[in-house]
């Protein structure tokens, strides 16, 4: 039996699919290319944008067009959101959501010709769900350490499709790292939904500190990357205690989504250009040269010209090293879809490019800074001719003179070029 994978979404998606993928060769299967002819096909979904479901049902569409034998399984935050709606569409045989996504195998070979609606509710009291992904990538791997949030954006669906805040137990993070180690990884990417409420749902009271500290003594592990965190929640402990962590990656996605007050406001998101601001002052006096990344939404729901300039204004203040930059989507069910003055799309997309183009000229200024200089690099692959790999910064870098068997090592190159958001420099 062949069973597919197709995700759509975030790393968090990303890292659900992986461990879904291994249960089921556990179980046997043989996995194959999405674009292959399998028996099963699994499509984890996002439902964050109304682009998100239009792509996922696209996706659904593609694989019963290729096997219309096929049992097509859906999971993921569409799924949870619109289980009915996802059941409808023609070849799904079975719809998995938020949880028990641990017993996927079993769900699929209970398939008759009978449909399955396994979506819970996630009122229900409910733990951490314990997928585990051994295999992610070349030197890289995800660890989704926290699931759910409770922080209700305006925006945001994210919380009605997750559920509620659950974290991973020190004990089973220290065992998926150890895990990680004997299949070769050298960098982990602590993931989660809202990863700076890990520990929140405790009774011990961990704390995200905790979380990483797991990671200390395990000397394959290298370095260790946090996902998305929210600027609000840093403290000088914290930051201190990442200064002090040799094994912390310098680059810090801190989510900001508008650089107004007022949008920031209307967003609920719990702090102030001002607050963001010294939290990135508190990084980069702790870790000079680190990497602040960023996500914003442009054309937020009553967004003004002036608001959308305070915004460009303030991220060339901060000068962030990269940012993801999206207009803002409609999500019936959040505060956000019925507010007035919503934004007209042509101006949500010119926005979002001005945006766009600033941050690709942020970018340049940052790696151009990188040139002259030496640094550590984690090898990954051979990419044009030249092995490949990442700083802790996340700054990619093309290495002359490194070969193929240095794969998954860390290497010192000095940096004599950048351009098209990238670095190349020699071996040293």
């Amino acid at each position: 039996m062949k069973a597919a994978f197709y995700t759509l979404g975030c790393k968090v998606n990303q890292y659900d699919t992986q461990a879904m993928r291994e249960l089921f060769e556990a179980s046997g299967y043989q996995t194959v290319d999405f674009e292959e002819t399998a028996d099963v096909y699994v499509v984890n979904t996002c439902t964050v944008t109304a682009t998100g479901d239009k792509k996922s049902r696209q996706i659904i569409s593609r694989a019963h067009g290729r096997n219309p034998d096929a049992k097509i399984v859906v999971a993921g935050c569409y799924s949870q959101r619109a289980p009915e709606e996802v059941l409808a569409l023609p070849g799904v045989s079975l719809v998995i959501g938020s949880k028990d996504r641990n017993r996927v195998v079993e769900l699929v070979e209970a398939l008759s010709r009978d449909k399955i609606n396994a979506v819970g509710s996630l009122k229900d009291e409910m733990g951490f769900e314990e997928l585990i992904a051994t295999r992610e990538g070349l030197t890289r791997a995800h660890l989704k350490i926290q699931e759910g949030c409770d922080r209700y954006c305006t925006y945001c669906i994210i919380p009605y499709a997750r559920g509620p805040l659950r974290s991973r137990s020190l004990e089973n993070i220290r065992k998926n790292l150890l895990l990680l180690e004997q299949n070769g990884y050298a960098e982990v990417v602590l993931t989660g939904i809202h990863l700076m409420s890990y520990g929140k749902d405790m009774a011990d009271e961990a704390t995200l500190l905790d979380a990483i500290a797991q990671a200390d003594d395990i000397e394959g592990i290298k370095r260790i990357r946090l996902g998305s965190l929210e600027p609000q929640l840093l403290t000088d402990e914290f930051v201190q205690s990442l200064r002090d962590n040799p094994k912390i990656c310098r680059q810090f996605h801190l989510s900001m989504q508008s650089g107004s007050d007022g949008v920031l406001k209307r967003m609920n998101r719990r702090y102030d250009t001002a607050v963001y601001a010294k939290c990135v002052d508190m990084l980069r006096d702790a870790m000079p040269g680190c990497a602040i990344t960023t996500d914003v939404i442009a054309g937020f729901p009553g967004e003004t010209e002036a608001e959308h300039n305070e915004t460009m204004e303030f991220v060339r203040r901060i000068g962030f090293a990269r940012m993801h930059v999206f207009p803002y989507s409609r999500r019936a069910g959040t505060v956000a879809y019925s507010m007035p003055n919503q934004v007209p799309s042509s101006e949500k997309s010119r926005r979002a490019a001005e945006l766009i183009a600033l941050g690709t000229e942020l970018e340049g200024e940052y790696l151009a800074g990188y040139v002259g200089e030496k640094c550590d690099v984690l090898l990954e692959e051979r990419e044009n001719g030249l092995m490949s790999g990442y700083t802790d910064t996340y700054a990619r870098v093309s290495v002359r003179g490194a070969d193929d068997i240095m794969a998954g090592r860390i290497v010192k190159v000095k940096i004599t070029e950048a351009a098209d958001g990238r670095l190349t420099g020699d071996l040293l």
